[in-house]
């Protein structure tokens, strides 16, 4: 289950663009390390595009045991999600990550307890 979420905003230097940074903790199920690690060695390319389109900037992931640690760069968050809810790229990748992961979030906006624990003002 997602046990803590956080976020914050910066306004770039070139042009003012705002990008969000957003932190997220997960947790797999026992068992799974070495299926997510697996998977997670090379991300489809056609995923790679649809984050891109999607305003995603950088994420990376850091494994501790079952807890996993997100963050995020991204234009804005909200529409990251809206955008990648129906991608045709995410879709197969999160049923893959369903069987993994501790978590359900279909990215529907009914993110499971997901609760913004900080935000920079």
């Amino acid at each position: 289950m997602f046990t803590w979420f956080w976020t914050e905003c910066h306004v770039l230097a070139e042009g003012g663009a705002v990008t969000q940074r957003v932190a997220l903790h997960t947790r797999l199920k026992p068992g799974k390390e070495s299926a997510y690690d697996t998977i997670h060695a090379t991300i489809p390319p056609e995923l790679d595009v649809a984050m891109r389109e999607a305003g995603v900037k950088a994420w990376r992931i850091w494994r501790d045991g079952l807890d996993l640690f997100h963050v995020v760069e991204v234009d804005d968050y909200a529409a990251m999600r809206a955008a990648l809810r129906d991608h045709s790229a995410n879709i197969p990748w999160q049923a893959r990550m369903a069987e993994l992961l501790d978590v359900e979030d279909d990215y529907s906006g009914n993110d499971s307890g997901l609760a913004q624990v900080w935000e920079l003002p």
